[in-house]
């Protein structure tokens, strides 16, 4: 048995197999809805039911509380059809769409930028063409079955001359996949991954200033996306504001300011939290989400791209609306949301 899955204003069809989550088979059917984490713990996915009935599987109550489930919204990474569903989203892409490969990797390069972040460059099979968006992630196919999925840093046309990709992981102690990365992982190792995910990337059909936010490794897709806008000649007036808790966190600052002195309409704004006197640390400080709002207390004419650490993309999402008077269809995020904060789902 299958459903009818509509989506408003944009009129766009899909079907639902029996106990398929909606998002699931959006993804199948190549029809672009809005997601980040496709386990419940973000929010990202989250929209208005219109008709029909669903039944949400595990998710966590910070991404949809019992009082916005009663008053209709669903996520759609969680949510299972039990009739014909009208649902109201309004990211709904066709260009969002690219295929979703799996295919093997080979690690080919390996650099510690940091004490806790490690780049790795992924050199993909030469037969292949690996087409996404800057600003979507890939997800790597453990043994057990298990994945972990990390945002691309390196813009689609930097692949022209040398396949592949480039992530940026943190270390997580204890963690599966990351305590292999700072380990026993060696370059030119053979690993599966499958992608592109994810909803966030630069929507182009708009030419409001953009503000950039970064926490943490979250500045991995937003390289990204800044490589693409220098790429093709993007001139909208953009500002990244990167927040760490200590400077060495910012562990891209010199490419960043490199950036800046090529792109005349690209500003860069560090924020670090938790300094210490050792840092010498003479620029701004505190929470870097609160540093956009002292210097942009009307967002109304912006759009916000924000990637990271969940309760600082959650903590914008709120506070750019409610104080700022950014439209909610303007904010685009990210969260990383980690294997510790998935499992927190209720």
């Amino acid at each position: 048995m299958s459903f009818n899955v509509t989506v408003q204003p944009s009129g766009r069809a899909f079907t639902a197999n029996a106990e398929e989550h909606l998002l699931a088979a959006a993804i199948r059917q190549g029809i672009g809805l809005p997601y980040g984490c496709k386990d419940g713990a973000c929010g990202s996915c989250k929209c208005r039911k219109l008709e029909g009935t669903v039944t949400h599987g595990t998710h966590q109550v910070k991404a949809l509380s019992p009082e916005e489930e009663a008053n209709g919204f669903i996520l759609t990474c969680c949510a299972v059809a039990h009739s014909d569903v009208v649902i109201e989203s309004r990211q709904v892409t066709d260009e969002s769409a690219y295929p979703i490969k799996k295919m093997p990797v080979r690690v080919s390069a390996m650099a510690r930028s940091s004490h806790d972040v490690m780049v790795i460059r992924l050199q993909l099979p030469a037969s292949d063409t690996f087409k996404y968006h800057a600003g979507q992630y890939v997800e790597f196919l453990l043994r057990d079955g298990a994945r972990r999925a990390y945002s691309m840093g390196n813009a689609p046309h930097t692949q022209a001359d040398n396949p592949g990709v480039e992530l940026h992981i943190r270390h997580m102690p204890g963690g599966k996949f990351t305590e292999h990365v700072f380990g026993a992982m060696k370059e030119k190792e053979i690993l599966r991954i499958e992608g592109p995910y994810g909803s966030f990337f630069l929507r182009e059909d708009s030419d409001k200033p953009l503000v950039l936010l970064a926490s943490g490794t979250g500045f991995a897709p937003i390289k990204a996306l800044i490589e693409h806008m220098q790429h093709k000649g993007i001139t909208r007036p953009a500002v990244l504001y990167w927040g760490g808790r200590r400077p060495a966190d910012l562990y891209m600052n010199d490419w960043m300011l490199a950036k800046v002195a090529e792109m005349p309409n690209l500003r860069y704004v560090p924020v670090i939290s938790n300094a210490l006197p050792e840092d010498l640390w003479t620029g701004r400080t505190g929470f870097v989400h609160k540093s956009v709002l002292e210097d942009f207390p009307d967002l109304s004419g912006h759009q916000v791209y924000a990637c990271g650490a969940p309760i600082v993309v959650e903590s914008a999402r709120s506070e750019y609306s409610a104080v700022a008077g950014l439209p909610a269809e303007e904010f685009f995020s990210d969260p990383f949301t980690t294997e510790a904060d998935k499992a927190q789902a209720v």
